[in-house]
């Protein structure tokens, strides 16, 4: 078995039992979790030490999956998606099927459907989508590669990813656009 499936398979066990991983993403190396479980939600948040009140994004594999857990999906979404030349999360109103930690007051939820192949195989082989959030303690930069992340992190989590560890790439977190029930679009982070 090769190296990316064996991390593959690791990650799923723990995701599996409600465990917290901590993993590479198309953007900074993120905190998650299999984000239909609330325990494995809350966990974060004290990983964290962030309110709960502040909403954490989800990865998805694809449109289809986003569907499951958005019910005001815009017709032309899926046009907009291959438009995004960089990892752009959109917030959606109409969230479903999550834990109501991961909703915002509104109704809405951050989505990103991901093209990295280590998250991108995994969440096909879960068959559910990822929490993901910053590799960080709440209020403290976020890393921008694996050598960045704080031990207190390493040691709060209860895997860490043995994927894409060596890298040097500079990252940064995704672009945000909020898309109404209107389908107006509007920028929330460049």
């Amino acid at each position: 078995m090769n190296h990316l499936l064996k991390a593959i398979q690791a990650a799923e066990e723990e995701l599996l039992v409600g465990n917290v991983i901590l993993y590479p993403t198309d953007t900074v190396w993120g905190i998650g979790c299999d984000a239909e479980n609330a325990t494995a939600v809350k966990k974060i948040f004290k990983i964290k030490e962030r309110e709960e009140s502040r909403s954490m994004i989800v990865l998805v594999s694809d449109v289809e999956m986003l569907r499951r857990y958005v019910r005001d999906v815009p017709d032309d979404f899926e046009k907009l998606v291959e438009s995004q030349e960089r990892p752009t999360t959109f917030v959606l109103s109409g969230a479903q099927n999550l834990p109501q930690e991961l909703i915002a007051e509104d109704g809405s939820i951050g989505m990103r459907i991901t093209k990295e192949e280590f998250c991108h195989r995994l969440m096909q082989q879960i068959g559910r989508p990822l929490v993901s959030t910053s590799a960080n303690v709440s209020g403290e930069v976020a890393p921008k590669a694996f050598h960045e992340v704080s031990d207190t992190i390493k040691e709060r989590v209860d895997h860490v990813v043995q994927w894409r560890q060596e890298e040097e790439v500079e990252t940064r977190p995704s672009r945000i656009i909020r898309i109404d029930k209107n389908g107006k679009q509007t920028v929330i982070r460049e």
